[in-house]
């Protein structure tokens, strides 16, 4: 009797055990619950959130006006300009060609361009010295020559740029507004003999005009660049200018306006006309890389 007391009062001590820990266990916070905020909930709500920076929308469509010689139009309009948007689809880009001369006056006088690019340093330089064209941006990309030309198939007598005089009727770029007229007169007065041939010259008012003169029979030799000849079958080339006949070198230099609302697209294509890619077009046209 004595020994099942024992056992029973046992028995009792483990249940009373196991009740008083279970209790403890229901008094504690669950371990997956995640402690409040030692924040005042007013002060949390108060605090306006972050929003994100202004920017520009992505894949906003622009457009964007290049003010080119024109001895650059077949390679821009054929090759350049549609690599250039395949590159930048939100990207527009149109062309105005004329001599440098004139899209320097009309970038004067408040042409809405975004890029130049002139076919001599004159015109780049008045720009950038009048502060028209961001100088920080200006680069000497390309190298072109002059060359003496003549009708294809024509029987000229002329073999040289020392025998220009020969001809009956001379196509020159006019000097006061046209880079290969410059190049023309300097390489002809080095030779002694610009003042002479006056009587026999028309001047045109751009490259094409000239070249179109050659090609058509107008005039029985003119002088354009050397890319320019190579863009029709209908002239032949008679010969470049004489070495030294030119202080300098006949450069393209590209840069961008300085009034232009969107530089960081005119930036792109003034950064996309120097890739590999772009030179080889230009090469293509009889072009040398001056970069």
């Amino acid at each position: 009797m004595i020994e099942m007391k024992k056992i029973c009062s046992r028995i009792l001590t483990v249940m009373l055990a196991g009740i008083v820990l279970l209790a403890g266990c229901q008094g504690n916070p669950a371990p997956s619950e995640a402690a409040p905020s030692s924040e005042p909930a007013a002060q949390q709500s108060q605090e306006p959130a972050s929003e994100p920076e202004a920017s520009e929308p992505a894949g906003e469509e622009v457009t964007i006006l290049v003010a080119a010689a024109a001895s650059l139009e077949y390679s821009y309009r054929d090759q350049l300009i549609p690599m250039f948007q395949e590159k930048h689809p939100n990207i527009k880009v149109e062309g105005t060609y004329d001599s440098s001369g004139k899209l320097q006056t009309q970038i004067e006088e408040g042409l809405e361009a975004d890029v130049f690019m002139s076919a001599a340093m004159k015109q780049m330089n008045a720009l950038k010295d009048a502060g028209l064209v961001d100088a920080g941006t200006i680069v000497e990309l390309l190298e072109n020559r002059i060359v003496l030309i003549a009708p294809a198939g024509s029987e000229s007598g002329v073999t040289s740029f020392e025998e220009i005089g020969n001809a009956e009727t001379i196509a020159l770029g006019d000097p006061e507004s046209v880079p290969v007229g410059q190049y023309a007169q300097e390489a002809l007065t080095t030779l002694g003999i610009y003042d002479m041939i006056q009587p026999k010259v028309s001047l045109g008012t751009n490259v094409t005009e000239v070249l179109n003169w050659v090609a058509e029979g107008s005039a029985d030799v003119g002088i354009v660049y050397a890319t320019d000849a190579a863009t029709t079958d209908r002239v032949k080339v008679i010969a470049e200018a004489p070495e030294g006949s030119l202080a300098k070198k006949v450069i393209y230099p590209v840069g961008v306006v300085t009034a232009s609302e969107k530089k960081e697209a005119a930036q792109l294509f003034v950064d996309f006309l120097a890739t590999p890619e772009a030179l080889a077009v230009f090469e293509a046209y009889g072009f040398t890389p001056n970069v």
